[in-house]
């Protein structure tokens, strides 16, 4: 993200971090506007060729302000929840562009996207595409709904985040899907305008991508249907730390064009984590430093609750001090919370910057996934979202007195 140090100084955008964390409590989740905006940007431009209708991924980062900004730029929105379609109606994105993905969407959730007739409704069972049938004729309605294909593709990456395999719960299989195509001819109140695949999560290689659209190109074929839609999901990779592999996005958006010009399809992308990834910090401030036999364990006031993929994905995130110091700490150093869990852990080093009690560190690219998997464990109260643009800052707070 936009983080460099002037002097001794941590800045963001121009703007240096310390002030910002002066004036707010900590920890608090720190954005830049900026940053958003080139990735966004470079991405749509990657596929330009394509003119995809770009959804952005919801679930990586709901916050409101972020979503309205990315609909002021285009984007739509892949949402998973009532929770998440009402948050993108709120930032006033076009439900024409806003997709409904998800495996279990309850009645009230299916009859809010279908009242407010939303581009794509993402079915993940034959059941699913049943009840959406029984609540549109009710409502005297025809909804275009997608099928999510299961193409038993290994994404090669976190097994908790591996989405597109034959034992994952998501989409179904070729042959139900076939099956499922033939039969809908009978329900009247539904469209299939779409497939739709999603296979995982920080993906780094082009190579599973290309066999999902070999997969697709398949079914295509084979259901005889012609699409108006073909959503490829998301879950590009990005770099957390400088040696991390790279997804090449140029080289995918090749394949993607040469199968658009081979199905004739519009195609849907639903980036998340490449959008927003790499576009926050969480600052934390620095309680206690203590020495317990050969570690010095730095406890901040950001725990688990508040950035919760190191201990769900054993994650590894850079931590950066706020003021830079020539000093070091030698020796083993484990950046902890305040939570009252072995896994309230962030990261370990064998040297460390010389840093005090009451200085701040910011723990890096935390913008997907960071505070949508936050909470109120311990009954802490969630840490506010603070957002920089154009030398403004902007503080969403969800700080309170009373959690």
């Amino acid at each position: 993200m936009s983080l460099n140090y002037k002097g001794q100084n941590l800045f963001i955008d121009n703007i240096q971090v310390k002030g910002i964390a002066r004036k707010n409590v900590t920890p608090f989740y720190l954005y830049s506007y900026k940053k958003i905006k080139d990735n966004f940007e470079t991405f749509c431009n990657y596929f330009k060729n394509v003119n995809p209708l770009v959804c952005f991924s919801v679930k990586s980062n709901s916050n409101v302000s972020i979503l309205t900004e990315l609909g002021k730029l285009g984007s739509g929105a892949d949402v998973v929840s009532e929770g998440e379609l009402l948050k993108a109606l709120k930032a006033k994105i076009n439900p024409k562009k806003i997709v409904f993905s998800g495996v279990g969407k309850t009645d009230s959730e299916l009859r809010l996207a279908i009242k407010k007739r939303v581009l794509l409704i993402n079915v993940e069972s034959e059941s699913e595409a049943l009840l959406i049938n029984k609540i549109s004729k009710k409502m005297n309605r025809v909804t275009s709904i997608g099928i999510r294909l299961n193409p038993n593709v290994d994404a090669k990456t976190l097994s908790k985040i591996s989405t597109g395999k034959l034992d994952s719960k998501f989409g179904l299989l070729s042959t139900n899907l076939l099956k499922f195509c033939k039969s809908s001819r009978y329900l009247k109140n539904i469209k299939i305008s779409a497939i739709s695949v999603h296979i995982g999560s920080q993906i780094t290689s082009v190579a599973p991508y290309k066999r999902t659209l070999n997969a697709i190109k398949k079914i295509i074929k084979l259901s005889k249907i012609n699409f108006d839609y073909i959503d490829l999901g998301g879950g590009f990779g990005i770099q957390y730390k400088k040696k991390d592999k790279k997804i090449d996005i140029k080289n995918y958006s090749v394949l993607v064009r040469k199968f658009q010009k081979e199905t004739n399809c519009k195609i849907i992308f639903e980036p998340g984590r490449y959008i927003v990834g790499n576009t926050g910090s969480l600052i934390s401030k620095i309680v206690f430093i203590k020495k317990n036999g050969n570690k010095y364990f730095v406890i901040l006031d950001a725990g688990m609750n508040d950035f919760m993929r190191p201990a769900l994905y054993n994650a590894k995130h850079e931590i950066i001090s706020v003021s830079k110091s020539k000093k070091r700490i030698n020796g083993n150093i484990e950046f902890v919370g305040p939570i009252c869990e072995s896994t309230d852990t962030f990261l370990k080093y064998k040297n460390f910057p010389f840093i005090k009690e009451g200085e701040y560190v910011t723990i890096t690219n935390v913008g997907a996934y960071g505070s949508t998997l936050s909470s109120n464990y311990n009954t802490r109260p969630l840490a506010s979202e603070i957002i920089i643009k154009k030398g403004n800052i902007k503080n969403n707070s969800k700080k309170t007195k009373d959690c």
